[in-house]
């Protein structure tokens, strides 16, 4: 099986251009690839984990991967995907959330000469003239394909700012900029960045001729992500700061019966031969395949130590055994107490189980809390602190333990 071949049988491309031309560099290792990540963040969260995943793959095979950091363009945002415009950063904002991306990064792919490299898009962006540059690529942009683009037709009931309405010319430039100056051939994203990587194609043809080498590719994964990296508490975040390696795992060990072998088939690099002996597995199998699922993904983000923590964590809560070591924990202390206790409203607040005390009443009432595996009836109830410095667990749901600890 071709490396392309794999792609698709992975469910990873969704459309494309070019496609013979594209098996070519791909399955030759002739591609020098790139795709884009604006750093609204100061971390990465699981939808660009799986864009990750694919520069990884794509690596392996011997293409050259071009990391860009959105630098420049994160000074408009993009309004694909969006209803609103994105809250405005600094640039020491900016600056911080790109070198935590980096280091992030730096996990999956391999950087240095004749291998991966990360560019930033601020070098360039930063430097335009704007009547210069509206000379020189507005020419190339009907407005009137513009305003058809899916990106761009969500917003326009809304209201679409003459800022974001940029954002397309921004990232062809890109292109055309990665082009001439890193040789690239090929933009990888998602199904929502479809308009603007045509538009980069369209521009680098336009500017240096039909047989300017350039091409996309948009992937399945990427519109997958988005959807997979939220849940209901926020965003599951790369960083363990952000989002605990038990957390990680428990969010992909709770995945959907419907969705578990093809996130095994997206995201993993396991064998597709032992992923397709699992195609049949019904009941407590899936059970099984999602620890599989689990465990590759939190490993390859935080390391196999910390995987297999997270594993015998979850496996010690689930048979009864209650070992809390490795569980998400909130610390609160004296100043968080009344009278010396705490109320079990404010502790689900404190641990981000609920957004309100509100919220925490309607979990009580519908029978969703328990404390040290007695269900909470009363929303009145409270906690010593003899028993908090010894730490209690609450359970939200049936799958959600998280330690609270006074210090």
């Amino acid at each position: 099986m071709t490396v392309y071949d794999e792609l698709v049988a992975r469910g990873l491309i969704a459309q494309v251009t070019d496609e013979e031309e594209i098996k070519e560099l791909i399955n030759n290792g002739k591609a020098t690839f790139y795709i884009g990540f604006d750093p609204t963040a100061d971390s990465l969260h699981v939808g660009h984990f799986m864009a990750l995943c694919l520069m990884k793959r794509l690596q392996m095979a011997g293409n050259r991967p071009v990391v860009l950091i959105g630098g420049g363009t994160g000074y408009i945002g993009d309004p694909s995907g969006r209803s609103d415009m994105r809250t405005m950063m600094t640039p020491e904002q900016i600056e911080h959330n790109c070198a935590c991306f980096k280091k992030q990064m730096e996990r999956f792919i391999e950087f240095g000469d004749d291998k991966a490299i990360m560019v930033n898009n601020a070098d360039w962006l930063l430097k335009l003239n704007y009547i210069d540059f509206l000379r020189e690529i507005g020419p190339h942009f009907s407005v009137n394909n513009m305003l058809r683009a899916e990106c761009y037709k969500q917003r326009m009931e809304k209201g679409l700012s003459f800022l974001e309405f940029n954002y397309m010319t921004m990232q062809a430039y890109d292109f055309y900029y990665l082009f001439q100056h890193y040789g690239c051939n090929m933009e990888f994203g998602g199904d929502d960045q479809w308009s603007n990587m045509l538009a980069g194609t369209e521009l680098i043809r336009k500017k240096l001729g039909k047989d300017a080498y350039a091409m996309t590719i948009t992937l399945l994964l990427n519109s997958e992500g988005k959807k997979m990296g939220k849940t209901a508490s926020g965003a599951v975040w790369l960083d363990p700061n952000k989002t605990s390696p038990y957390e990680f795992y428990q969010y992909w060990r709770n995945v959907d019966d419907a969705d578990v072998l093809k996130c095994i088939r997206m995201l993993t690099f396991l064998p597709l031969e032992q992923i397709d002996e699992m195609d049949n597995w019904e009941g407590s199998q899936l059970n099984e395949a999602k620890e599989i699922l689990a465990f590759e993904l939190t490993k390859m983000v935080h390391g196999e130590e910390e995987a297999k923590k997270a594993q015998n964590t979850a496996h010690a809560i689930f048979s009864g055994a209650g070992d809390s070591e490795n569980m998400p924990q909130t610390e609160i202390t004296e100043g968080d107490l009344t009278d010396g206790s705490a109320d079990v409203l404010t502790l689900l607040v404190k641990a981000g189980l609920a957004k309100s005390k509100g919220e925490g009443r309607r979990l009580i009432k519908q029978g969703g809390v328990s404390v040290d595996g007695d269900k909470v009836t009363d929303a009145n109830q409270t906690f010593a602190a003899e028993a908090l410095k010894n730490g209690i667990v609450i359970k939200k749901g049936k799958k959600v333990f998280h330690k609270i600890l006074l210090k």
